[in-house]
């Protein structure tokens, strides 16, 4: 019970920090320099978290580093780019296919039990994804390349997670140490990244990403926790319920996104799919 509360959670936050980002990134601002001021104060809220915990028992640390150049280092770039060019509603629905492909990788690569109800979900996300895909209706500001992006971003998510679980089932590293270990390699790689494309970089609109920062860094406490605590395959479609947390936050505080019928639909048989993979695990 303490993985799937500690999943929802992380879900709603995730949602919430999905919507900030949009303003954050208005009047043109870089997404790869907004997506490294995003993880910034993020590693800050995983460093206090392990403070308070005390466990800084670095012993087979350096894998949670690897998982971190996936995510947030490459998954949050597309993400980041996914929301500028696409919005925020679009980028989670998209994004709650995650499912989908975490269930393959821990039935595939982590050995977990495969179940008939996985077909069933498989098939609601894929209806959900069609919807999404032939929406006519979309805003002008919505761009194809941005929900190429947002799958990009999952599936990164995906092969992250399926990670940090298979690292999770034996180590003595704690949650938190891992996931700050994860932060600092994903905030180096962005930093790499901004480096080599010679982006113009400053700390003046941190203050923008702070908040959504924040809450991305308690989301990523709240996953690891339940990723700990639980299975995969059960974790990962609670989490991508986010995309209703995300079309819904679009729909009240961002009428300029958009957000259709067709939209919540799809959003809807998504998040629907991934919870009856999960139900079927």
């Amino acid at each position: 019970m303490d993985a799937v509360l500690l999943a929802l959670v992380s879900a709603v936050l995730f949602g919430a920090m999905t919507v900030l980002l949009r303003p954050a990134l208005a009047g043109g601002r870089d997404p790869l320099v907004g997506a490294l001021l995003t993880v910034l104060p993020a590693l800050g809220v995983g460093v206090a978290a392990t403070a308070v915990t005390g466990d800084w028992d670095r012993t087979g640390l350096w894998p949670f580093a690897l998982a971190g150049v996936l995510g947030p280092g490459f998954s949050q770039v597309l993400f980041t780019l996914a929301i500028r060019d696409a919005g925020p509603s679009r980028t989670s629905a998209a994004v709650g296919t995650a499912p989908l492909f975490a269930v393959a990788f821990a039935v595939a690569l982590l050995g977990e039990p495969l179940a008939g109800g996985i077909a069933a979900g498989a098939a609601l996300i894929v209806a959900g994804g069609v919807l999404l895909a032939g929406e006519r209706d979309r805003p002008e500001h919505v761009k194809v390349i941005g929900l190429v992006f947002a799958v990009g971003a999952c599936l990164v998510f995906a092969a992250r997670d399926t990670f940090v679980r298979w690292l999770a089932t034996d180590t003595d590293v704690s949650p938190e140490l891992a996931m700050t270990t994860t932060l600092a390699a994903g905030a180096a790689t962005i930093a790499v990244v901004v480096l080599v494309t010679r982006r113009p970089f400053s700390l003046r609109p941190l203050r923008s990403f702070a908040l959504p920062g924040i809450l991305f860094g308690l989301s990523y406490i709240c996953l690891f926790e339940a990723v700990y605590r639980g299975r995969l395959s059960v974790v990962s479609p609670l989490v991508a319920t986010e995309s209703l947390w995300g079309v819904a936050f679009s729909a009240v505080f961002l009428r300029h996104d958009g957000v259709s019928r067709r939209l919540a639909a799809g959003a809807v048989l998504v998040v629907a799919g991934g919870v009856l993979i999960g139900i079927s695990r």
